[in-house]
């Protein structure tokens, strides 16, 4: 530090002056160098806070919802899977399609010819969300008009 010292003391003042303002500067661009990394990093960290905090506002909202859907009983209501499949189908409005055939395991496989696949979608849906009916195994295979589809369907009731 003492060489540094003597150096700088050597120096004219018109080089002592440009040293200095040489010295702020590098110390100046090595702080704004070093800070706004650290800054970007503490504002996204901030944001990531935000929207934390929005998602767990939003999920404690929908608790008691949650709640509710949790303790409703699910099942077929005491109808067999193959009536309450069909119901469904009429409901939707694919019942003309529909061809079940029940396993020996409890299964019931559904064959569903030329059906608009949103009506197989709303079909397929419906047994699962409202009835608690759980699809084994599915097979579409798409059909001869757009947005149509045959399909093979193994239903459970749960």
């Amino acid at each position: 530090m003492d060489a540094i010292k003597a150096w700088y003391a050597s120096l004219a003042a018109r080089e002592q002056r440009v040293v200095a303002f040489g010295a702020v500067a590098a110390l100046l661009v090595l702080l704004v160098g070093g800070w706004l990394p650290v800054e970007r990093r503490v504002s996204r960290l901030e944001q990531q806070v935000q929207t934390r905090r929005a998602d767990l506002a939003w999920l404690q909202s929908i608790a008691p919802q949650l709640a509710t859907l949790r303790e409703r009983p699910v099942g077929t209501g005491g109808e067999s899977l193959v009536v309450l499949a069909d119901r469904v189908a009429h409901e939707t409005g694919i019942s003309r399609s529909l061809n079940t055939q029940s396993g020996s395991d409890g299964t019931l496989s559904v064959r569903l010819e030329q059906v608009a696949f949103d009506s197989l979608l709303n079909w397929a849906g419906e047994l699962v969300q409202r009835h608690g009916v759980r699809v084994v195994s599915a097979s579409i295979d798409s059909g001869a008009g757009s947005g149509m589809v045959s399909a093979t369907i193994v239903l459970r009731a749960s």
